[in-house]
């Protein structure tokens, strides 16, 4: 193995370390401060005592408690009160002991099935509550804040998302439980995760599991009487923050004053709604009587879905526009009407291409590359732009579905 591959195992071990140790340490610690610990250590004792003395006065004149393996199966069964009675003891003395094993049996299998049914208890009132951790999930979507008609855009966040599921996402809100539960009773929504508190908090975040997440919806949060500066601040925060745990989290945000929108796009806010902004524009057009308004609700309609963005074969990157709008016509049966540049992480595509930039040795070359990716934006539409157009990397078509 040459050194750099001896370099690299190493290294993936001390990182296995580094995920692992941790583990151990915690659950170590969390067993010296629960109370039980000297009870378990206690049983632990007895049982091995007990053990033993069966040992000592079966092994010579019983063949069924040959060595302490036999015994130790004997005593796992008869404190279970399972008793195969594959091994019985034959003395005076092992049968005492066999009593005593039944005994403790009784009591440690009370034990444990009350501590399980309190545990179990305590995690249901606290995921009933917004207060449990969601650890186990990973690649989940997030949701900050609340909004009037939240079951509604829940089921169409879940027909527009065909993979994820209602426990998949986690809602972050200081709305109280009981609105949650109201949620919970619908059959879409009944495993949907719940963390109570204020998602500014980077404490709640965290309780989100939002290192792991995929994606962040923000929403201008109704819950609480914020004026529209106040509840755009308050998105503006989380993004920050946000993005200080992890650069890699998909987030989109729905802003209230698309004035807001520049200091979101300086920490590489993936996606940027503002309501106001469009609601205005689309009444400018109702009021020209242009019908732009009927067509912008067919085309989003959940149950039509016309208005999509596809991922495509990577055999068409670098071909021309007309060969992807043929591929949609034949497989589809879609009219391709532009191309969605820079999808995915904004934070990361700029990485990349900065990378690529970097690369020319001619300074003057240099400099109007690193000017290109200074202009990046992340989710740029294209539309229509001509059938010489050569398909970039990291983009989706734009169709229109019959």
């Amino acid at each position: 193995m040459s050194p750099k591959k001896k370099k690299q195992s190493k290294r993936g071990r001390r990182d296995v370390g580094k995920e692992y140790f941790p583990t151990l340490a915690r659950l170590w610690r969390w067993f010296l401060r629960n109370r039980t610990w000297p009870v378990v250590l206690t049983i632990i004792l007895v049982f091995s005592l007990t053990s033993a003395g069966v040992l000592i006065f079966e092994r010579d004149m019983n063949e069924g408690f040959r060595d302490f393996g036999d015994v130790i199966w004997w005593t796992i069964v008869t404190a279970s009160t399972v008793g195969y009675g594959d091994r019985v003891p034959e003395t005076a003395a092992g049968r005492a002991i066999g009593i005593m094993v039944i005994i403790l049996g009784v009591g440690v299998a009370s034990i444990v099935t009350g501590k399980i049914a309190s545990w179990l208890v305590e995690w249901k009132i606290k995921e009933g509550t917004g207060l449990a951790t969601q650890k186990r999930l990973r690649r989940h979507l997030v949701i900050c804040g609340w909004k009037d008609e939240m079951p509604n855009l829940l089921i169409d966040i879940l027909k527009v998302n065909p993979g994820l599921a209602s426990d998949d996402i986690v809602l972050v809100s200081t709305v109280k439980p009981a609105m949650v539960e109201n949620l919970r009773s619908l059959p879409e929504l009944e495993n949907i995760g719940f963390v109570r508190g204020d998602y500014v908090d980077e404490a709640v975040l965290h309780r989100a599991n939002i290192k792991r997440a995929a994606k962040v919806l923000i929403l201008a949060d109704s819950n609480v009487d914020y004026s529209a500066q106040e509840a755009d601040s308050r998105t503006v925060m989380t993004v920050i923050t946000i993005k200080s745990i992890s650069r890699d989290i998909y987030t989109c945000v729905e802003l209230i004053d698309s004035k807001f929108e520049r200091y979101l796009r300086s920490v590489h806010c993936d996606e940027i709604f503002p309501a106001r902004h469009h609601n205005q524009l689309l009444l400018a057009n109702a009021s020209a009587a242009s019908g732009v308004t009927h067509i912008i609700r067919d085309l989003l309609d959940m149950e039509q879905n016309h208005l999509v963005t596809k991922e495509f074969p990577a055999q068409f990157v670098g071909d021309t526009f007309a060969s992807l709008s043929r591929h949609f016509i034949e497989s589809e049966k879609g009219v391709l009407i532009g191309v969605l540049e820079n999808t995915g992480n904004i934070y990361k595509r700029k990485k990349e291409a900065l990378r690529m930039a970097q690369r020319t040795p001619d300074l003057s070359q240099l400099v109007a590359n690193l000017q290109e990716v200074k202009k990046l934006q992340g989710n740029q539409p294209v539309f229509n732009p001509g059938s010489d157009y050569k398909i970039k990397p990291y983009s989706r078509a734009i169709l229109i579905r019959s």
